[in-house]
């Protein structure tokens, strides 16, 4: 027996993203369902690091009142770099809002929020393919729930299903513009542990890193409060591969304050740590969030990318149908927003994470560790100084020795910014796609020569 359900929009997966484009949608009296693999209790409870920066410039579709009460700590002002072979500490001031939230109830408020606005929730729903008709078009989707055949018929499909999406690998998209240049070694596998402590914590007010002994990696411990933290760690999955569970259990015993802790939640996951994808449209199809690696890069910070990355994917799904027409060419708006507002940005970014692949970690925590953290503040968030020749003249004395490492940096932001640019000229349609992405591929041939790593893309 199978049944079948007819929307304007399906939106698979009660992420972020899918929770802001089924409310965009939602709102402007459209019909919007969110099919979600898991129960109705479980729906939300996502791994992830928890910290969230720019809070205070997220989408309306969802009003930020609502999903408020999950932010429990919202004195964080600084990153503390623990640097174990230097035995050091460098703290570095944080611009801007941030906050350390509660990653499930921020899910459960997420999707009220969405339903309030009339999005429709069915869960316990599994998508096991996509739907096409004779030309290529995204026509649906199908899959089961609780055993029984189930089919979604739609204009349009928005893929908020995560990282490594099952739809992609179902729908045939070769002969669209969207990006298929995707492989296993361009994402991160991480790990968290939600774990409650007996006394607060020393940095309760701050986000906490050190790096992993591994190339491209690093162990974090994030304050929900100051007794309920967020600890975890993840690494390259190009690089070498850590014993997660492990490895942050070992790390856990070496710190005092974790004596006696317990642990109230674990979870896994893949995120994208890459550039965005060059399209996340075909004809009656949008990818947004880590389905689209709307990711930074360098953080695996996903939140507020892929909240707006809903938005706009709801805003183009509203067009489309208004207009009849779901072709790449109606749907393409949606890539500039995206490009224009955070993905240039994150495609900048990911040159340090390539970066990061090929130089001495050692080397580079031995150069934090003796450079100042007002300078490196500066050299990180002015969008001027950066790491280069202005740097090592302020800080001569601290980074006498680093010079050729500061050099190289200096080289690749140039080569980052250069990108940067590239990206901000973002074509307006998808017949240029082709020549832009031939000029980015020429840049980051440039990038992997200056940086010594290996091909990523």
């Amino acid at each position: 027996m199978s049944t079948t359900h007819e929307y304007d929009v399906v939106v698979v997966g009660a992420g972020t993203s899918g929770c802001y484009a089924a409310a965009t949608v939602a709102n402007e009296g459209l019909d919007a369902v969110v099919v979600e693999r898991k129960t109705a209790e479980e729906a939300g409870h996502i791994a992830c690091g928890d910290a969230l920066k720019g809070a205070d410039e997220f989408p309306d579709a969802i009003p930020k009142s609502q999903i408020e009460p999950a932010f429990t700590n919202t004195d964080v002002d600084h990153g503390r770099f623990e640097i174990p072979k230097e035995d050091s500490v460098l703290e570095i001031p944080v611009p801007g809002e941030l906050a350390v939230i509660d990653r499930w109830e921020y899910g459960r408020r997420l999707i009220e929020g969405a339903e309030n606005a009339g999005a429709e929730f069915h869960y316990d729903t599994v998508v096991q393919d996509v739907t096409q008709d004779d030309d290529g078009t995204v026509t649906g989707v199908t899959g089961k729930h609780k055993g029984e055949e189930v089919e979604y018929d739609a204009d349009i499909v928005v893929d908020g299903a995560g990282a490594l999406s099952l739809l992609q690998d179902k729908a045939d998209l070769s002969e669209a513009t969207f990006d298929t240049n995707v492989s296993y070694s361009q994402f991160c596998s991480a790990y968290r542990e939600i774990v409650e402590v007996e006394e607060p914590v020393e940095w309760s007010d701050a986000l906490v890193f050190k790096p992993a002994d591994v190339a491209a990696a690093y162990v974090w411990y994030f304050p929900r409060t100051e007794t309920t933290i967020n600890a975890g760690l993840g690494f390259q999955m190009n690089e070498e591969p850590m014993k997660l569970v492990d490895d942050l259990k070992d790390d856990l015993r070496n710190r005092e304050e974790f004596e006696g802790a317990t642990v109230t939640d674990k979870l896994g996951a893949a995120l994208p740590t890459r550039r965005p994808y060059d399209s996340a449209v075909a004809p009656g199809f949008i990818a947004a969030g880590d389905s689209a690696a709307h990711v930074n890069p360098t953080t695996g910070g996903g939140i507020a990318g892929a909240a707006y990355a809903g938005e706009y994917a709801g805003d183009q799904a509203i067009k489309a149908v208004e207009n009849d027409d779901v072709s790449e060419e109606m749907l393409w708006h949606y890539n500039e927003r995206v490009m224009s507002h955070f993905g240039a940005r994150y495609a900048g970014l990911d040159v340090y994470n390539i970066l990061s692949t090929a130089i001495n970690v050692d080397e580079l925590m031995s150069l934090l560790a003796a450079l100042p953290g007002e300078k490196l503040a500066e050299a990180l968030y002015s969008g001027t100084t950066s790491f280069g020749p202005k740097l090592a003249l302020k800080t001569a004395k601290e980074s006498y020795g680093y010079w050729e490492l500061i050099y190289k940096f200096y080289k690749t932001k140039n080569l980052a910014d250069e990108l940067m640019s590239h990206y901000n000229r973002y074509p307006g349609r998808p017949g240029a796609l082709a020549g832009w992405q031939a000029e980015r591929d020429r840049l980051m041939e440039n990038i992997y020569e200056v940086t010594g790593a290996d091909p990523k893309y």
